[in-house]
């Protein structure tokens, strides 16, 4: 007789033993309806495994996060199924969920196409509706091995014999479909439902080796219902608006090309928005008390080793061995070389904090499948800086810091901004002790500033806790940008130290701090937040001038030198073509004010202003809009 007890405390008791789908009827028909799973004692479970002893239960509906995983992992699934009914020589291997989706890599001989996509969903489409029951089963690792061979699935057979031999495992049986799988999965595949769809083909290697053969990888998305799937379906078609890289050919700021994979060829327009960028942070960190330095791009592998950043990714280093014997390595990110610059000479406990920022190159090897844009590179450049300071002064510095990232993520128009605290990861370096330290002191600078944040569990740096700043752009989709930690580890790995008031050597508490990230990826955000429609102080090209008649060519010249002594970035445009024509064209290249003139405007020493996105005209004279859009410059308006 089992005793259930719920979240919110209340029992229930069964004569026999019972289920997740019999104790959600049991609560509500709703809640019937939506659930898709069941958590007994802090496990997952499927809705119909007997539970026959006293347990805590909670019931996950399709709205939730896991439930919606759930669902996710449910339609690669589906999708794998759908696959061997169409092609029933294709191998199938694994097909996780992932954020926003899922997918499932096959071993096929010839291409999927978009046809295939198409042909594909219709028949998942088929198998909701025949509303298969999804059956949980317990095999002996070496029989499910032997099976698996049996019916040429040499992929999955492989998958199972790396997993211990004593171990039994779950497989899945929908319909005449059977997959590896601890679970748990829905009742059946009704439960899914159709808000799903397949979007895309890529090649991916088996097991991410690419030693190993290519498979085939089709995407996918699945949502709990049609209107989020609808919502999702629109972010993408506006997500391909907005792309960077689409914009940055159209805008003329950048390129890329294989001879440099993952690092950006800047175009003198695109230079301009990115020393815009410099330009900005730089006043901004002056004001806070930041002294700016610079170190080298190339260092002794032996410093990286003493720091502990060789042991934790050297595999995503770039090193040359010298003539001489001598192995370097060009830096991953700036934290050695900013300790370098505080261990000459002496410094006091008067003196600290010490704040230590660098627009600083940085080159770490991504695989080439990873690369994406700016998003993804290799040779990026960190706004990184570094707080030494003593125990006592983190959680004040903290709170400027966090400050300081809020601020300025609102003068970029990012309002909803999210702050993750993660903790620990599983590999680090350091005393638990110290991590204890670390940590407590970031929340406690949390708690003090009175700012909300989720937990990151274990995906802290490997020498400190962290906080993490995520932007939720203009059509909903989140990018981590700023992070602050906290180290007590690689100061003193380093030979950092100052003089106590006790007159003693100390050890500095290192704050790492990064606003922009990557100026690359920060750029490649903001082009997309603002669909490449740049605001007037950031635009690379502000004004354009353009010329109605050929007579006020002369006239257009003076404007363009006239609002260049103005500190603004102008061109002319004096082509014999149509002004609407003129107009059209460089509000395609995002071109955020024009200036039309003719032989009025001559006359009058007036200019006809047009601002990007708006067909109205304003006519005023050139000193009062030079002056009015120097101001908006000035005050970033």
């Amino acid at each position: 007789m089992p005793k259930i007890t719920l979240p919110d405390r209340s029992e229930r008791h069964y004569d026999a033993a019972t289920n997740g789908a019999e104790i959600a009827a049991s609560i509500g028909k709703s809640l019937a309806r939506d659930a898709v799973a069941v958590r007994v004692d802090g496990a997952l479970w499927d809705l119909t495994r007997e539970i026959d002893h006293d347990a805590q239960i909670e019931i996950l509906t399709r709205d939730s996060d896991e439930g919606l995983e759930l669902l996710r992992h449910d339609a690669a699934h589906v999708l794998a199924e759908a696959v061997k009914e169409l092609w029933p020589d294709t191998q199938v291997t694994i097909g996780p969920a992932i954020e926003n989706g899922f997918y499932y890599d096959f071993a096929r001989d010839e291409a999927f196409t978009e046809s295939d996509l198409e042909t594909i969903e219709a028949r998942m489409k088929e198998i909701v509706d025949r509303d298969e029951a999804i059956e949980r089963e317990v095999w002996e690792r070496d029989k499910a091995a032997e099976f698996f061979r049996s019916i040429g699935e040499e992929y999955k057979a492989e998958i199972i014999e790396s997993i211990p031999s004593d171990e039994d495992l779950t497989l899945y049986r929908q319909g005449e479909f059977i997959d590896l799988c601890r679970g748990p999965h829905l009742p059946s595949t009704a439960a899914l439902g159709k808000a799903f769809k397949l979007t895309r083909v890529s090649g991916a290697y088996w097991r991410g080796d690419s030693d190993k053969e290519m498979l085939q990888r089709i995407y996918g998305t699945a949502w709990s219902n049609d209107k989020q799937l609808r919502k999702y379906l629109h972010m993408l078609e506006e997500a391909e608006k907005r792309d960077h890289r689409r914009l940055g050919r159209v805008m003329d700021l950048f390129h890329f090309q294989e001879e440099a994979p993952g690092a950006v060829f800047w175009h003198p327009k695109g230079w301009a928005v990115f020393q815009s960028l410099i330009g900005y942070m730089r006043q901004k960190q002056n004001e806070a008390g930041y002294r700016e330095i610079n170190t080298p791009e190339i260092m002794a592998k032996a410093l990286w080793e003493k720091s502990g950043h060789n042991a934790a990714f050297g595999d995503n280093m770039f090193t040359s061995e010298t003539v001489d014997g001598r192995v370097y390595a060009v830096k991953p990110m700036n934290c050695p070389g900013h300790v370098q610059v505080f261990n000459q000479g002496i410094t006091s406990y008067r003196d600290l904090p010490v704040r230590l920022a660098e627009f600083g190159k940085c080159h770490r090897y991504e695989p080439s499948g990873a690369l994406h844009g700016m998003m993804r590179v290799r040779a990026f450049t960190q706004d990184d800086a570094h707080i030494f300071c003593t125990p006592e002064q983190i959680t004040d510095e903290s709170i400027a810091v966090c400050e300081l990232i809020l601020e300025i993520y609102r003068g970029f128009g990012f309002e909803d901004v999210r702050i993750k605290f993660a903790d620990r990861p599983e590999v680090r370096v350091g005393e638990d002790a110290v991590w204890d330290q670390a940590e407590q002191a970031l929340l406690k600078a949390l708690e003090v500033s009175g700012l909300e944040y989720t937990h990151n569990p274990g995906e802290g740096a490997f020498y400190g806790p962290k906080l993490e700043f995520v932007l939720r752009d203009a059509i909903g989709r989140d990018w981590q940008c700023g992070t602050l930690q906290v180290d007590l580890n690689m100061p003193g790995r380093l030979g950092a130290s100052y003089i106590g008031e006790d007159g003693n050597k100390h050890v500095p508490v290192m704050l790492h701090r990064a606003i922009f990230g990557s100026l690359e990826r920060f750029m490649g955000i903001l082009i997309e937040h603002h669909a490449g429609n740049l605001p007037l102080w950031l635009a690379p090209v502000q004004v354009k001038v353009l010329t109605i008649t050929s007579d006020a060519d002369t006239y257009a010249g003076e404007i363009a030198v006239a609002l260049r002594a103005h500190g603004l970035r102008a061109e002319t445009d004096l082509r014999n073509e149509k002004i609407s024509y003129k107009v059209r064209e460089h509000s395609v290249a995002k071109v955020p004010v024009q200036f039309a003139v003719g032989q009025r405007e001559l006359e009058n020493r007036t200019v006809a202003i047009r601002r990007l996105g708006s067909k109205k005209q304003q006519i005023l004279p050139l000193d009062d809009a030079m002056a009015a859009l120097r101001n908006e410059v000035d005050t970033r308006a």
